[in-house]
């Protein structure tokens, strides 16, 4: 046979055998791949499950993430969109555990990047001639150790801007305000007035009232007139969406009213808001109106509830006023205050509990600390709740190791702030010494004794990456680092700023880690935050953030 006639012979052959393949095999070349919404891949997809697995894809429809895997889920699936993440970091969308978040009014200005009293001044006189001579200008988040000046701002400093005008500037974190001559005036503060119970009227050395008031600064800030809800709730629906910016999907927004609620209900319904998901705290100063609000709302839905009831122990660090067991440094024997006698703070903690509420409790001193633990221990003790997930907002101060065992007996949380290290550094130097400043906002200790610990903002900044550094490094603002042995890995960090705040809202189940059935909340990255050296933390970028699936931020 010729060798031409052989390969034509062959190539006949072939065809024939290649028409009497099986018809499955046929079949499955042609099998319909299945309908998605969204696929992401060529990523490294960190899913902060149980065993922390990294995926190359994720595909998410309606809102929920589907599977996990490699590149042959490219294979399996067909999706309306499909975005190469060249390589970047995707992991579950931060949770923000306790933060403070509200509308502004029209009088407000902003100070939490102010770098100099001048600056400062600066504004003021811009905000008196828009509004003119007699109102009222309200701002926030200043700190005397972000100041070029180098100390806190005074009534004389905001009088020279603005003599005709009141003002108040409340100080970052909340616990102390500065205002000026004619809001002292107006208020009926002079230098006899005696302190507020719980607060501090700050006096120079000549017993001259200087302007800053510790605590109960609402003295004056009553006074300041209220806002209109068309100036709020434009300013609240900015202020919910910047959070997206730094990778917040979801917060849990401590102390609100019970008829604040509704503005946030119609700022959710309004159409094509990109919002994240909310959880609001209340005070228990209305429960009557709290328990008829929950039983209109029930439990919300997976982007607006009510969460945990808010309840103060003692002040902060900033005035200082948390209430310590030893002495501040150099301030004789203050130990600063309950926010409450201790008797109404024990009664109010056992009518919340036997109410069947949530709670989550500011307790910063490790003498707080100590008296909020022991009431609740009590409390569960004498009227048991299963699975009540109660905890402390803040915990600054690290407490006795019993009271820590003590915690972890009778499941009391935490969500804790790291970042405070960080920005309160200066405060912390100023009002503490030895074992207790080393140890400030422990993280490890608590972790190690067994308590669920959660992180979180609490505004001192909002940007989740100070926090996760903070407590990652250990270190203040001047590079100091403040007991090392307080310091947790950086898994450990991003879980207490993911599944470890959805398990405080009792949304474990649902939110957290990226998982299968579960809410596709995720932020891309612009490094690998497993693998970049510490001190880049802070500078990586949110570059992408997605809720229930929907990019609703790119950088």
């Amino acid at each position: 046979m010729t060798k031409i006639k052989y390969v034509v012979l062959l190539t006949s052959l072939l065809v024939f055998l290649s028409s009497c393949r099986p018809e499955q095999e046929a079949t499955a070349v042609s099998v319909e791949k299945i309908a998605a919404d969204l696929i992401l891949n060529n990523g490294k997809i960190v899913s902060v499950d149980d065993t922390f697995s990294i995926h190359d894809t994720i595909v998410v429809s309606d809102g929920r993430v589907v599977e996990l895997g490699d590149a042959s889920l490219l294979d399996k699936y067909s999706a309306t969109t499909v975005r190469d993440l060249q390589g970047k970091t995707l992991i579950p969308g931060f949770i923000d555990s306790h933060t403070h978040i509200r509308g502004r009014p029209r009088r407000y200005i902003e100070l939490s990047e102010v770098g100099s009293i001048a600056e400062m001044q600066d504004l003021i006189r811009a905000k008196a001639a828009e509004l003119g001579e007699g109102e009222w200008i309200t701002g926030y988040g200043w700190s005397e150790d972000e100041l070029a000046e180098g100390r806190k701002p005074l009534r004389g400093d905001l009088d020279i801007a603005a003599p005709n005008n009141p003002i108040t500037f409340t100080r970052a974190g909340g616990h102390s305000a500065v205002v000026s001559t004619l809001a002292l005036e107006l208020a009926n503060i002079t230098d006899e007035t005696p302190d507020p119970e719980g607060g501090v009227i700050e006096r120079d050395e000549n017993g001259v009232a200087n302007g800053v008031i510790r605590e109960r600064q609402e003295i004056v800030g009553t006074l300041v007139p209220d806002s209109t809800y068309e100036e709020l709730i434009a300013s609240l629906e900015i202020n919910l969406g910047d959070l997206l910016a730094k990778g917040i999907t979801s917060i849990t927004d401590a102390s609100k009213r019970p008829d604040e609620y509704a503005m946030w209900e119609e700022l959710y319904a309004k159409p094509g808001v990109n919002l994240p998901r909310s959880a609001i705290q209340f005070q228990w100063f209305e429960p009557e109106a709290i328990a008829e609000l929950k039983a209109r709302v029930g439990d919300g839905n997976e982007y607006l509830k009510i969460g945990p009831i808010k309840i103060f122990a003692d002040g902060g660090f900033t005035g200082p006023a948390a209430f310590t067991k030893e002495p501040y440094l150099n301030q004789g024997d203050y130990r600063g205050y309950l926010n409450m006698p201790e008797e109404e703070l024990v009664s109010l903690i056992n009518e919340v509990h036997d109410a069947g509420w949530q709670m989550g409790i500011h307790a910063i001193g490790d003498a707080a600390i100590e008296l909020v633990v022991d009431t609740l221990a009590d409390a569960l003790t004498r009227n048991p709740r299963e699975d009540h997930r109660s905890y402390l907002n803040h915990f600054s101060m690290r407490p006795s190791d019993a009271t820590m065992e003590k915690m972890a007996q009778h499941g009391i949380h935490i969500t804790q702030q790291p970042n405070f290290t960080y920005t309160l550094e200066g405060r912390y130097v100023a009002n503490l010494d030895g074992w207790r400043l080393e140890h400030n906002n422990p993280v490890r200790s608590p972790m190690d004794h067994g308590i669920h610990v959660a992180i979180s903002s609490d505004i001192l900044p909002i940007g989740p990456l100070v926090g996760i550094y903070a407590a990652v490094t250990r270190k203040g603002m001047s590079g100091r680092v403040f007991g090392a042995d307080e310091a947790i890995t950086i898994e450990e960090a991003i879980q207490g700023y993911t599944i470890k705040g959805a398990y405080l809202g009792f949304e474990e189940d649902i939110k957290g880690s990226l998982e299968p059935g579960k809410l596709a909340d995720m932020i891309v990255l612009s490094k690998d935050i497993l693998t970049v050296d510490p001190e880049e933390i802070m500078g990586i970028e949110i570059e992408q953030t997605y809720v229930g699936g929907n990019l609703v931020f790119q950088n």
